[in-house]
């Protein structure tokens, strides 16, 4: 029985086009060789022949903290009204970015995103890329009548495959194949489910790419994930098969754009995959293992000093403490002598710090940069830390970019999936806030720019904003509501539904008085009218010309 659909055939032959490219580079070597030297496994597969095997790991400091570095800033999406020519009232517009605004900060706060970023950007760094895949898991509950949420996963870069692998660009592609290792029993309950008559047919295969053991040839069978895009519509299709069977039938995603993000450390021409910062260095970390190596064992065997003794005169030579050493006659002098030990040059120690030192500088993990450099002049180390950082700016656009593309993802899904929901929004007369129904499809209409904010995040950023706040407000320039809306998150609890009360209160007074609000402590001033002069004491040059004239000079 043919049980080989003409898909099945397609898809997987595309999948071995995209393992032939990875094999001719080399990346899956390449990707398990990083990963050994970053997690400390340095002499996997080396002959030491009898010598220790130390490991003086600095690799993975330096990759940690440029991770860190790149990662340190706080990130926050949102979007904006581009000028529409459907002659939507503006006021709309607004209310539909505000309400997608808090569904991207939602979406952001459960996919847990900032921890996401510094595991992709982890990845990027050892192996070579990063990547993202984003999709609708329809049985998240929502608390709502509507079910369904908007889930982000990060893929190894070995298990993503371009239809066009000298094309770095996502959007570009023909084609997108992400691959997995699944259990057997889980596959062919889902094919079940999603209606396939041949779901019984699907069995276990022996994948040399990802099988490492006998358990996983056993009881894993691969399973292919297939976006592509359609050329008339420019819409996304997707299907789902093993190498014999279709798990889900080809179907329309309603999305245009392909729900992966990619990111490349450091770029490749003509090459989808990038360069790891670590392959550069392995050389360096071997180099010192190896004179780590050398010196142990020149200490092990020549460090400690040895005794030469006559065995004419004295039969065994007894190292006991205390014990006496007997002699047959003569002059003892010469019975017995101690050699000193080799000494090992100091150009070796001193070699090895330059190589490490070296090494962390040019990748801008200068000691300043790691904090071990005594803080005699604040201003100076921070200065030096940024000029430190400079470097890894290019590194820190991709992650940006790659931050909004994610976004543009996000606003496409809640186009085609979300539907009519119950959301949070600002009621502009009482300035309270209210649940509405939205229907999301009109993003298909609205125009929306989508823009990344960008802010440090450093251990004083927060007392510095805190500082500045208490000073503006002390002085009259800010009222209570601008402080609290501007006071970072976790210092005060409640904090909208105080801003709120405070909010009502003002408008309940300004009616009160029948004169609106002016937002802050200070009145207002009237331009348009002289100031008033206030006299003092004596009997000045500015006060006799006032009365002179009757003017202000």
């Amino acid at each position: 029985m043919e049980i080989k659909t003409d898909i099945c055939r397609e898809v997987w032959h595309q999948y071995e086009k995209g393992l032939q490219y990875n094999n001719s580079i080399d990346l899956l070597e390449t990707v398990e060789l990083n990963e050994n030297f970053f997690i400390g496994k340095q002499w996997e597969g080396v002959q030491s022949n009898g010598l220790p095997t130390p490991v003086f790991n600095f690799l993975k400091r330096v990759v940690l903290f440029c991770v860190a570095t790149v990662t340190s800033e706080n990130i926050k999406l949102s979007v904006s009204p581009l000028p529409s020519t459907n002659q939507l009232p503006t006021d709309f517009i607004e209310r539909v970015a505000h309400i997608v605004n808090g569904q991207i900060n939602a979406i952001v706060e459960n996919n847990n995103l900032i921890s996401m970023l510094r595991e992709m950007m982890r990845n990027a760094a050892v192996d070579g890329d990063g990547a993202t895949h984003t999709y609708f898991d329809p049985d998240v509950e929502t608390g709502q009548a509507v079910k369904g949420a908007i889930k982000t996963e990060i893929i190894e870069n070995t298990r993503v495959f371009f239809g066009n692998p000298q094309d770095r660009r996502v959007q570009k592609q023909p084609y997108i194949i992400i691959s997995s290792r699944e259990l057997l029993d889980e596959v062919r309950e889902r094919a079940k489910e999603n209606g396939s008559e041949e779901w019984a047919l699907i069995k276990p295969d022996n994948n040399d790419n990802t099988a490492r053991n006998l358990y996983e040839v056993d009881d894993k069978v691969t399973v292919l994930l297939r976006y592509r895009r359609d050329r008339k519509t420019g819409k996304i299709f997707a299907c789902e098969c093993t190498k014999d069977v279709v798990v889900r039938e080809e179907w329309d995603t309603g999305l245009t754009l392909y729900p992966i993000t990619w990111l490349n450390w450091d770029y490749r021409q003509d090459d989808y995959h990038g360069q790891a910062m670590i392959s550069g260095l392995i050389p360096n970390q071997i180099f010192i293992n190896k004179l780590f190596a050398m010196s142990m064992i020149s200490l092990m065997t020549t460090a400690y000093p040895k005794v030469v003794y006559d065995k004419t005169r004295i039969k065994d030579w007894n190292s006991a403490v205390g014990a006496a050493i007997g002699v047959n006659g003569g002059d003892v002098n010469n019975v017995a002598k101690i050699l000193d030990p080799a000494q090992i040059s100091p150009q070796i120690a001193q070699f090895i710090q330059l190589a490490v030192e070296m090494t962390q500088t040019f990748l801008g993990a200068t000691s300043v940069a790691l904090g071990d450099t005594r803080p005699d002049n604040t201003s100076a180390i921070i200065a030096l830390q940024r000029a430190a950082e400079t470097p890894l700016e290019i590194t820190k656009h991709n992650r940006n970019q790659c931050v909004e593309d994610l976004g543009r993802i996000y606003i496409d899904f809640m186009r085609e999936y979300y539907g009519v929901r119950l959301v949070e929004i600002t009621n502009p007369q009482t300035g309270q806030k209210e649940t509405a129904e939205f229907d999301f499809s009109v993003l298909n209409y609205v125009p929306l720019s989508l823009k990344l904010d960008v802010g440090a995040s450093a251990y004083w950023s927060e007392i510095a904003s805190m500082q500045t706040l208490d000073n503006l407000l002390m002085n009259g320039q800010i009222d209570v509501v601008d402080y609290l809306e501007r006071v970072p998150d976790g210092y005060i609890s409640k904090k909208q539904e105080l801003i709120d009360k405070i909010k009502q209160a003002q408008m309940q007074a300004a009616i009160g008085a029948g004169a609106p609000l002016n937002g802050v402590n200070s009145p207002i001033v009237d331009f348009a009218q002289p100031p008033e002069i206030v006299g003092g004491g004596g009997y000045r040059e500015l006060q006799r010309a006032i009365n002179e004239t009757g003017v202000v000079p």
